[in-house]
């Protein structure tokens, strides 16, 4: 379903990191064009086959946000949506937040989404709707578990992909 939503698109672009504290932002995939099932499988793969990088995992929500500000600064020209998805487990505690992030960074037109992974302390999904999520359209989704990740991940893919879809639908009226 998500590839076929990308295809009806034409195409998206995407930069990958994984993230955890301050300085733990490594590179997955570098602003690669998802323009059919090749290129999709391929990323997923990549994906999928990351060796998480670290054995701390401090949450510095900021610095994440901030180092996926710059990428999206410096990615492929014109890009119609700016969408930056943030999937985690807990709020910020190393570093500086979200809020200033989103004062030192540039946000312009920029969307960000959350997809949280609920585990011991529910009160994680105040914090992303509160500090994270924010811009056009933004939403939180919501995987019950670890267990439930990879569908509220289609679910969040699915639903910005349908919200590109739209985006173009009404630029073209």
């Amino acid at each position: 379903e998500v590839t076929a939503a990308i295809q009806a698109l034409g195409g998206v672009y995407v930069s990958v990191f994984e993230w955890s504290g301050r300085y733990k932002q490594r590179p997955i995939a570098t602003w690669t064009l998802l323009d059919g099932p090749g290129a999709i499988r391929g990323l997923a793969g990549a994906i999928a086959t990351h060796p998480r990088s670290t054995s701390e995992y401090p949450t510095a929500l900021g610095a994440a946000l901030g180092h996926a500000a710059t990428l999206l600064a410096r990615g492929p020209k014109p890009c119609e949506r700016r969408v930056i998805d943030v999937a985690g487990d807990g709020a910020n505690n190393h570093g500086f937040g979200p809020r200033h992030a989103y004062r030192a960074f540039d946000f312009n037109e920029i969307t960000v989404n959350g997809l949280v992974v609920v585990g011991s302390d529910a009160r994680v999904i105040d914090y992303y709707r509160d500090e994270v999520i924010r811009g056009p359209a933004s939403f939180l989704e919501i995987a019950a578990g670890y267990r439930d990740f990879e569908q509220a991940m289609k679910r969040k893919l699915l639903r910005e992909i349908g919200a590109m879809s739209l985006a173009t639908l009404e630029e073209t009226e």
